[in-house]
């Protein structure tokens, strides 16, 4: 198996329960290791045999732009459903970063992983 990765992928959207956050753009930071295969890519030098990380990370930024949550653990099943569904990748792994939500911290968020690792 081969990672395709994507890191500090930052993204304003309407995300949290609480009033005030519901009012305001927060940004939101994804790091996303995804499996591929990267061979044929590699032996054709040819982005069609690819993981495309900017057609990922245009549809992920689509996608949290347009839309609003309330938990980060909904998003995060989202990204990674759209990851596997639409790009094809077997397994997925996703840190979702909140910075500034906790005055006391960098930032806070969870750690998924979705699929099958081989």
């Amino acid at each position: 198996m081969d990672i395709v990765y994507i890191r500090d992928l930052r993204i304003d959207t309407i995300i949290g329960i609480y009033e005030w956050e519901r009012a305001v753009r927060q940004t939101v930071s994804l790091d996303l290791e995804m499996s591929t295969d990267i061979r044929q890519a590699a032996s054709t030098d040819n982005i069609d045999y690819a993981l495309n990380y900017k057609s990922v990370a245009d549809r992920l930024v689509g996608f949290i732009e347009g839309a609003e949550f309330l938990l980060v653990e909904t998003m995060a099943e989202q990204v990674c459903q759209i990851v596997r569904e639409e790009f094809g990748v077997q397994w997925v792994k996703l840190q979702l970063s909140k910075p500034g939500a906790l005055r006391q911290s960098r930032d806070v968020g969870l750690i998924i992983e979705r699929g099958e690792r081989s």
